[in-house]
């Protein structure tokens, strides 16, 4: 491992106080405290994703996740611009739904909201960070405020943020970013990008990761397809200071993957991943299903906001589990889902740096 890793990989590892370059992706949903912690353990960076839970849910993962580990761990929010309410638009999605709730014996929410606080106007989650201060904090979607990020960095937190190009990267790195996560195309869940309106160059990761670190000053984490050692390595020999890996960790006894999730990545769903905007109103990558089936007739334009979606599609799942039906579930995966294992996370960390080996 060391042939492959020059000074900036084993600089980041010594700031982030870990004995592998793989960070486990903090996969709001999937992600657990219990994950986080195998992994933190075995020697990597466990995260867990609080962007859709409120701030006394967070300050509880945290804890329980800090019980569990003395290791440094990584705590994910989502950066989204606050939500333009459309009742007109609203109205006409869940008119659009109703023949899929009727599928399954139900009828649509009569009105749809806002599913979650973005980071951006949540002081309370601010403040649970300060008070906590988990050893990262990572950002998705965006920048929180210039003050903001100076009293994270005052409390001596690591801040990472998500960029899908060479733009978003560079305003990460003005903000004052100690790591920039590079996610391809590839790469299950929803698209980083700052703004969800302008042209998505697609840039696959290794293209990506060779971009950034020929043009930004700040460490590069590989993000996108990532399932083995073998991956990990060519991410190092391309310049990636450490990897992030989340399709890889579904299947481990920790997610909280559900039983429909964990036969879905291990069925031929796995080798036709999808980007859709039906399911929650932004880009994302998952194993397709009635739910991406009927988006591919739907015109972008024609989805309510992010995450105002996101509460009808979590509704009509809802409705459709009570029924046996699983196919509208937000089974985010990349294009690396067909290399997925099911281990438990402690056996997973262990193979991979074996295969890095």
């Amino acid at each position: 491992m060391e042939k492959i890793m020059p000074d900036q990989h084993n600089n980041l590892m010594k700031t982030l106080r870990i004995a592998w370059p793989i960070i486990q992706a903090p996969m709001a949903g999937t992600s657990t405290p219990a994950l986080a912690a195998a992994v933190s353990n075995a020697g990597g960076l466990g995260s867990i994703g609080v962007g859709a839970m409120t701030a006394n849910e967070a300050r509880r993962a945290i804890t329980d996740l800090r019980e569990r580990t003395a290791q440094p761990f990584n705590v994910n929010v989502f950066c989204h611009p606050p939500v333009k309410k459309d009742a007109t638009l609203e109205r006409q999605w869940l008119e659009r739904l109703w023949p899929e709730f009727e599928r399954v014996g139900a009828a649509p929410p009569d009105e749809i909201a806002e599913a979650y606080k973005s980071f951006l106007d949540d002081y309370a989650m601010l403040s649970v960070l300060l008070e906590t201060k988990p050893n990262v904090v990572s950002f998705h979607f965006g920048l929180p405020s210039a003050a903001w990020i100076a009293a994270l960095r005052d409390a001596g937190i690591i801040l990472f943020s998500t960029a899908t190009n060479a733009v978003d990267a560079r305003l990460a790195v003005a903000s004052g970013m100690h790591a920039i996560v590079a996610q391809g195309f590839e790469a299950g869940g929803h698209r980083g990008m700052f703004d969800q309106n302008a042209e998505d160059t697609q840039l696959g990761t290794a293209v990506l990761v060779r971009e950034l670190v020929a043009r930004v000053s700040l460490p590069v984490i590989a993000a996108g397809g990532i399932m083995d050692g073998a991956g990990i390595g060519a991410m190092l020999r391309l310049g990636a200071a450490a990897t992030q890996l989340g399709t890889a960790f579904i299947a481990t006894e920790q997610s909280a993957a559900d039983a429909a999730f964990r036969a879905a990545i291990f069925s031929e769903a796995a080798q036709h991943t999808v980007m859709t905007c039906a399911i929650s109103g932004r880009p994302a990558r998952c194993l397709p299903n009635r739910f991406t089936a009927l988006g591919k007739s739907v015109p972008a334009d024609k989805i309510p906001a992010y995450p105002v979606a996101y509460s009808a599609g979590k509704a009509l799942h809802a409705a459709a589990k009570l029924k046996g039906e699983f196919g509208y579930g937000a089974y985010w995966a990349g294009q690396g889902a067909p290399l997925a294992r099911a281990l438990s996370a402690e056996k997973l960390m262990a193979t991979l740096c074996k295969e890095m080996r």
